[in-house]
């Protein structure tokens, strides 16, 4: 009876980490499901093309301003003070202005450049969020799956000491037994179902989570693969490829560029500015006899030379500068972030893998050892606390062994993470790729139209 409580067990747990049928939902698509519905990812992509929007902006310093202007005004004149010496008089007009910037200091120029950098800068900040997003998924879904097994096996432990209380409560009202026996097999019996009352609230607790980042309750979910073959070769390999492909640190990169732009932008201010201007006007002036009209139009070019604007413009040089170099700090520490997280990320895939053999030989050997502490109760030479230490014994390495099938998952997607390389296309995910410069292209030309690319 004892023997197959324990077979039981193990085969539980072997078909939580095998292989299940197809209908089930894999990894990948869970993953897919997340890069199509989560809203921080989704927020990222709007901020994206929000950010794109500064180019058409800027290149508008080299297009023309038009305005137009209507005017009209009657007044009543009357020098006699009668009312039949009065005078009216109507003045009408109507206009428009053409202003067309010639030179600005550089200063479009400039602004085109930073508005670049910062589309480039916010499409790798994009890019760090699916990063996040997609790992995010990855712990998401491993931790149901845990919790789940988890579940699955307390709930057979609870099975095997039900047994475990029936038979020390038979041996006690035959004799062979002691009071104590079934004492100590109701407290373990108790002890078990306050871990498997904790065990379900955890899953409750990792559904919970995997519907908010992924967007969806989960479903019979397929067991986790590890993602050797896309992972580096080596721990040099992996520093390498993070400190040169990381989102995070290019990001960071094209930020600096902006501030560098910024302070050319400003700088432009101290330079002259060369306009043109074109302006045509009909007028028509009328009274109580007659009325005349006449139509001008005129061609100014100017040039406006700064000479002093109180100090406000230096002074924003020089803030300009300084944010420009705390940019350049900031670009090295993102490089010493990532390459602490790399070496985080690889120890912990090292040691994850050493604990999964391990957690493997421990549910071996405390198997063994049940089995052998139940056969030797029988004969009289162990206790039924013996036997209940090694069930407990079993259990937790059980659970150990689930624990370390997650963590080794996980620690794989994370490495791939830290070096850049989580992403849509690398995990080959069936799903429509977004690709931000669609969207860049569709506006950065656009000189008018009040309606996004989507029709909103």
């Amino acid at each position: 009876m004892h023997a197959r409580r324990i077979l039981s067990i193990s085969v539980a747990l072997a078909a939580l980490l095998a292989p299940v049928a197809a209908s089930a939902e894999s990894l990948l698509e869970a993953l897919s499901a997340a890069y199509s519905n989560n809203p921080t990812l989704n927020a990222a992509r709007a901020s994206t093309r929000a950010t794109d929007e500064s180019v058409p902006q800027a290149l508008s310093g080299y297009r023309p301003q038009i305005t137009a202007n209507i005017s009209g005004s009657a007044s009543v004149l009357n020098p006699s003070g009668s009312v039949s010496g009065s005078r009216e008089s109507r003045q009408a007009g109507v206009g428009i202005t053409i202003t067309q910037p010639i030179f600005r200091g550089f200063r479009t120029e400039n602004s085109v450049q930073a508005a670049e950098a910062s589309v480039r800068a916010a499409r790798e900040s994009l890019r760090n969020t699916e990063q996040n997003v997609l790992l995010d998924a990855v712990e998401a879904y491993m931790n149901v799956i845990r919790d789940e097994a988890i579940v699955n096996l307390r709930e057979s432990n609870i099975t095997f000491l039900n047994e475990q209380v029936r038979a020390a409560r038979d041996r006690f009202q035959v004799g062979e037994g002691t009071r104590t026996d079934v004492a100590q097999s109701d407290a373990a019996l108790a002890a078990a179902s306050s871990a498997l009352s904790l065990a379900r609230a955890n899953v409750q607790s990792s559904r919970g989570v995997y519907r908010q980042i992924i967007g969806r309750d989960p479903r019979n979910l397929q067991p986790g693969r590890v993602i050797d073959k896309l992972l580096p070769k080596s721990f040099e390999e992996a520093l390498a490829r993070g400190r040169k492909d990381h989102p995070a640190i290019i990001a960071s990169v094209h930020s600096a560029d902006v501030a560098a732009y910024n302070v050319k932008v400003i700088e432009g201010e101290l330079l002259p500015t060369i306009s043109l201007q074109a302006t045509a006007q009909r007028s028509w002036v009328g009274g109580d006899t007659s009325s005349v009209g006449g139509t001008s139009g005129e061609i100014v070019g100017q040039i406006t030379i700064p000479i002093y604007e109180g100090g406000s413009v230096y002074s924003s040089v020089r803030q300009a500068k300084e944010t420009y170099g705390q940019r350049m700090i900031e670009v090295d520490a993102t490089r010493d972030q990532v390459q602490a997280a790399v070496v985080a990320a690889w120890g912990g895939l090292e040691a994850s893998r050493a604990q999964a053999i391990a957690a493997r030989s421990q549910v071996d050997a405390n198997r063994l050892a049940l089995e052998g502490v139940i056969d030797e109760q029988r004969v009289g030479q162990r206790t039924t606390l013996d036997v209940l230490n090694a069930q407990t014994d079993l259990v937790d390495a059980q659970v150990s062994q689930v624990q370390a099938q997650r963590d080794i998952v996980v620690a794989g997607y994370t490495v791939l993470s830290t070096v850049g390389q989580l992403s849509s296309t690398k995990l080959g995910l069936k799903v429509a790729a977004y690709k931000p410069e669609t969207h860049y292209k569709q506006v950065r030309d656009k000189w008018g139209g009040l309606r996004t690319p989507d029709g909103r």
